[in-house]
């Protein structure tokens, strides 16, 4: 788990991507953080993005960087529990501009049943599963 989180972080922009119905959406996001043995992003509740992966949790995350690149097939899963928020938020500074512990719409999305492939030009593709 390390190393994905060592890669999205390297290359600081991942685009995450949701159903909508029986349409795909895919948005850049930013935060990744290991918490209490879990990958984590994080999201506000109001999004749209937040609604949809309420009523469908499938999410794929993929991030490019010096020829390589990661995709990643989860659940991700709301974790608004107060000690993620926090968590989450002391690690991300800047993101208390827009929210805060007791706002009632900073989330944590958890990942699960994760499946992480690391590709790139000239190497065999590398499969983590957390």
């Amino acid at each position: 788990m390390q190393e994905i989180l060592d890669f999205l972080k390297k290359y600081h922009v991942f685009y995450l991507a949701t159903v909508d119905g029986d349409q795909p959406r895919v948005r850049p996001f930013g935060v990744s953080e290991i918490y209490d043995g879990h990958l984590y992003t994080q999201t506000g509740k109001k999004k749209d993005v937040a609604q949809q992966l309420k009523k469908n949790p499938k999410a794929e995350i993929c991030c490019f960087g010096e020829g390589k690149w990661i995709r990643i097939q989860a659940d991700l899963i709301w974790d608004d529990r107060p000690e993620t928020i926090k968590f989450l938020l002391d690690k991300n500074p800047n993101l208390r501009r827009m929210y805060s512990e007791d706002d009632g719409n900073c989330l944590g999305l958890r990942y699960e049943n994760a499946v992480a492939t690391i590709y790139s030009f000239n190497e065999e593709p590398k499969v983590i599963k957390f």
